[in-house]
């Protein structure tokens, strides 16, 4: 059974057109984004892995809670934060 966690990378990388990569790094890479989808347990770890991309970087919240942990993670960041659906609650400000 699929977890939040890929239940929500799989419905974001399917709206950029491109495939869920499982595994280390970035969850969705699209052609104008790059995309980190995160639990609220794992929600710390996402600025690291969105380290070193020059295009607008995303933490998508797994759920609301991961979400909202996204936010205050990604404060004073150039990091973009999107809930679990791919709707935009803080742009990013990275390689415009």
């Amino acid at each position: 059974m699929p977890t939040k966690h890929d239940e929500t990378a799989s419905r974001l990388a399917k709206r950029n057109g491109v495939e869920y990569i499982k595994g280390l790094g970035a969850d969705v890479m699209a052609p104008n984004r790059v995309i980190e989808v995160e639990t609220v347990l794992s929600v710390k770890e996402g600025p690291e892995k969105l380290r070193g991309y020059r295009m607008p970087v995303y933490i998508a919240g797994a759920d609301a809670k991961a979400t909202k942990a996204a936010l205050d993670v990604a404060r004073g960041t150039t990091i973009g934060v999107m809930n679990s659906q791919g709707k935009i609650v803080k742009p990013s400000s990275r390689g415009r």
